[in-house]
């Protein structure tokens, strides 16, 4: 497992932050992260796409990415440059979208509560510590099991299958 931690600006939101907010439908002919990255949040936050930095984060109330369950939601946060997303909670399926696509999703809702947009954290996804940098504090989230961990390590499951095959003798 490695321990790499996250450091970002945080794009803050509200509750209820759906898929087809996340990436709306007109752009889902895609699955390709550089296609999707720019169109990202666009019904919520029109700005988004160029002010995000590689490696900022998301912070949002309760059950983010609900709705439709399309797996172009995770992928185009993560082709978007954000790093993570902190949340008070999450629908299930984008939750399983995120982990299998290698985006790191931590459920902190004392955090969300003490986080404000622009703040700068530093997240530990492998111990869901979560860091305030801006002086605000710091939260535990609960981190990963291994397993998966290891799947968001990987960069998905995909990265984490083909990591598995090649260790296998044939």
């Amino acid at each position: 497992m490695e321990n790499k931690k996250l450091k970002g600006t945080v794009f803050k939101y509200g509750d209820q932050v759906d898929t087809d907010v996340i990436i709306p439908a007109r752009y889902c002919t895609s699955y390709h992260p550089e296609d999707l990255a720019s169109h990202c949040l666009e019904d919520l936050d029109s700005t988004f796409a160029s002010r995000v930095k590689q490696g900022d984060i998301i912070v949002a109330g309760d059950n983010f990415g609900c709705g439709s369950s399309r797996e172009n939601a995770p992928i185009a946060i993560r082709g978007a440059g954000a790093s993570c997303v902190i949340a008070k909670s999450f629908a299930r399926i984008f939750y399983r979208n995120s982990i299998n696509i290698g985006l790191p999703i931590l459920i902190a809702p004392d955090a969300v509560d003490g986080i404000e947009d622009g703040d700068e954290v530093e997240v530990d996804p492998a111990t869901g510590t979560i860091t305030n940098l801006s002086g605000h504090g710091s939260w535990q989230a609960s981190s990963f099991p291994p397993e998966i961990q290891e799947i968001i390590d990987a960069g998905g499951l995909v990265g984490y299958v083909r990591k598995k095959l090649g260790k296998m003798k044939v």
